[in-house]
């Protein structure tokens, strides 16, 4: 009982740290699942959603049976981790983003650098087309990091719309969903939605949402069974990309090299900090798993 206490714990607080990353434009969600080892069992537990039993059990009337195939425990306690999060963290994170920018992107730089090196480590073996697959990854999250928002309606077929893809990206390493939302005219609409109880544009993206991982689950559970190692150093790149993005020192939108000073000593060791906990984390999670 002590047992699965802790685990129910230990998921909601991984829950928690994926939740406080998706709420950061140029941070993923599914970043943090993978630093936190619980990546493709999210993927897999979201994925039985979407599968022939489940809804063919729905079809039959046998909806009991329907809702005894998903990993309920596991989904409830990292679900219930991210709403906390969402619900606590976006009014102080916005803040935080708009007075000191640069401190915590910093600390997310450490974050994902660091996080590079732990999920990379997971490709058995570094073969060429897993090379061009990191390659191409890098790439496409280099470009998509680069892109200048856009101005869209508020309509709620495009809040539906904005939540499926945002949710994809939210479980894709290395793209984060927040900061295609930002692409998408909608990250400043919806943290107020979040901040203000505003249940209906809530209640759209949400609809989006769950329609978009339910269906983006089955894509990511197809390739983790058919290609891990290709999907994986795939993943490694969208991260690497992504490193474009969150690079603390910038003059506009272009990054900068920092003059050296006390300031960039500070922000270099939140950096340091960063990767610091990563390797931490990882090493407990590899002691947990040979236990």
């Amino acid at each position: 009982m002590i047992h699965v206490a802790r685990r129910h714990i230990g998921l909601f607080l991984r829950g928690f740290c994926m939740g406080a990353a998706d709420i950061v434009p140029g941070v993923s969600g599914g970043t943090m699942a993978f630093i936190l080892g619980i990546y493709e069992e999210l993927i897999s537990a979201i994925a039985l959603f979407g599968t022939k039993a489940f809804w063919s059990d729905i079809a039959r009337g046998k909806i009991h049976h329907a809702f005894t195939l998903p990993k309920w425990g596991f989904l409830i306690s990292v679900g219930a981790g991210i709403l906390f999060a969402a619900a606590t963290l976006a009014a102080p994170l916005e803040h935080v983003l708009e007075t000191q920018p640069t401190s915590i992107w910093s600390f997310f730089f450490g974050l994902v650098f660091s996080s590079i090196f732990v999920v990379g480590a997971r490709v058995k073996r570094w073969i060429p087309r897993r090379v061009v697959a990191l390659i191409f990854g890098c790439l496409m999250a280099y470009v998509i990091v680069g892109l200048v928002p856009v101005q869209t309606p508020d309509a709620a077929w495009f809040l539906v719309l904005c939540g499926a893809i945002a949710i994809c990206a939210m479980i894709l390493p290395g793209i984060s969903g927040a900061f295609l939302l930002v692409l998408l005219g909608k990250y400043e609409f919806v943290l107020s939605a979040v901040n203000n109880r505003d249940i209906g544009s809530i209640a759209y993206i949400g609809i989006g949402a769950v329609v978009g991982l339910i269906a983006f689950s089955q894509v990511l559970g197809w390739l983790f069974k058919r290609y891990h190692d290709l999907t994986v150093a795939l993943l490694t790149g969208l991260m690497i990309g992504s490193l474009r993005k969150i690079w603390p020192w910038k003059e506009g939108t272009a990054n900068i090299l920092p003059d050296w000073n006390g300031d960039t000593a500070q922000i270099v060791g939140l950096m340091v900090l960063g990767a610091v906990l990563v390797i931490v984390v990882e090493v407990v999670a590899h002691r947990s798993r040979r236990v």
